[in-house]
């Protein structure tokens, strides 16, 4: 239930969505999908009245039970937010509105007017609208978004009260950006058909794996796909990779399929034996079905296992930076870490907060050295190679 002033910040985001309508009318800059898919200032007493108390964010997708939070910040040990703020989203509305309704519902002085679409379709709006965008804040689905805005001159340092909450590999090297959770590249097999043995753990190896002839897929046409290719192109140049494309569908890899969800459920359902996936996706696939004969995969320091953020920037154009900023820690709060983890399945970015289902912690991951994370935004070329072996 909303009290009045959260009823008129409703309706004042509701003109907000109109607000991107006219301007997609007029641009034509915003079309596509949406994207799924800490701060200084303001002093120390946030909105839950001062004491350390850790909500929890809605009621995940199965009966998690109780978790341990003590590792994480709560927002009621953060600054207050008081004032106006316009989100630019590229996370899709069905898996943040409620974090971001939950924050705007602490604050009694606070509304926040999110404006969704893809992440990639919003960079070119803020680059378009110049120093009259009225965006605060940058969420994105990927850091090579983030990374875009970056070398456009498009962002502003973080505090250090934002960046030390994360691990260092997990923001940018010169504080414009933070992520804010994480996804691993993965191999979701069916149990009743593999074992985990029979996975190699090197992603090279895949092609001349007789166990995954006629019975593997991908979603060519899905973004992190793509952002993997894009990383084997980075770590082991083009000829290498369009080698290992063209290997592999030659084993009969199926690249028919619109996302990476349902390539995890044709494993689940047995119609593949094993396919290329984001972590999450087995474990939304196991969410619904605890007993279904899937379970999960890693390669070792190779394109197969790299570790992409979503993550949040402030803009130059922001009315408030202080506001900005602490928006941005609040997203690394225990509160929204754990919802990170409970209804999108994500790695959690704060060490002491524990990703959901049977996988490793972060620190047991191993993804490849050397590569920059902005680098995955570099798709034009994964673009043309796709399409160049037949994938596209």
């Amino acid at each position: 239930m909303r009290d009045s002033p959260s009823s008129r910040r409703r309706i004042l985001r509701m003109g907000g969505v109109a607000g991107v309508a006219s301007i997609a009318g007029c641009s034509g800059l915003l079309g596509g999908s949406s994207g799924g898919d800490n701060g200084g200032g303001g002093g120390n007493g946030g909105g839950g009245g001062g004491d350390d108390t850790v909500g929890q964010i809605g009621s995940g997708r199965s009966p998690f039970g109780e978790r341990d939070l003590s590792g994480g910040t709560p927002m009621s040990a953060m600054p207050e937010l008081s004032g106006e703020l316009t989100l630019y989203s590229g996370r899709g509305e069905p898996l943040v509105d409620r974090l971001i309704s939950f924050i705007e519902d602490l604050y009694p002085d606070l509304t926040v007017q999110p404006r969704y679409n893809a992440a990639a379709d919003l960079v070119n709006q803020i680059e378009t609208e110049g120093e009259n965008s009225p965006a605060d804040v940058f969420f994105s689905v990927n850091a090579g978004s983030l990374g875009a805005l970056k070398d456009r001159g498009r962002t502003m340092e973080l505090s250090s009260e934002v960046i030390d909450a994360v691990p260092d590999q997990f923001y940018d090297p010169e504080g414009m950006w933070v992520g804010t959770s994480g996804r691993a590249r993965t191999v979701p097999y069916n149990t009743d058909a593999l074992s985990e043995s029979d996975i190699p753990d090197d992603i090279f190896a895949f092609p001349e794996t007789e166990a995954f002839r006629d019975a593997i897929a991908c979603a060519p046409s899905y973004s992190s796909f793509q952002a993997f290719i894009t990383a084997m192109r980075a770590l082991n140049g083009e000829e290498e990779t369009r080698s290992w494309l063209e290997g592999m569908l030659e084993l009969g890899l199926d690249a028919n399929y619109a996302d990476e969800f349902l390539v995890s459920q044709a494993v689940a359902d047995g119609e593949l034996r094993a396919g290329f996936a984001n972590h999450y996706y087995i474990q939304r696939v196991l969410a619904g079905r605890p007993d279904a004969p899937i379970s999960t995969a890693f390669t070792q320091g190779d394109a197969g296992s790299i570790f992409n953020v979503a993550g949040a920037c402030v803009l130059d154009t922001a009315s408030s930076p202080d506001l900005a900023s602490d928006f941005v820690r609040h997203l690394l709060s225990a509160e929204a870490q754990d919802y990170f983890a409970r209804e999108t399945f994500e790695y959690p970015m704060v060490p002491g907060i524990d990703p959901i289902g049977r996988l490793p912690s972060i620190d047991e991951l191993n993804p490849p050295e050397g590569l920059d994370l902005t680098q995955l935004s570099d798709l034009e070329g994964t673009v043309t190679l796709l399409r160049d072996v037949g994938m596209l």
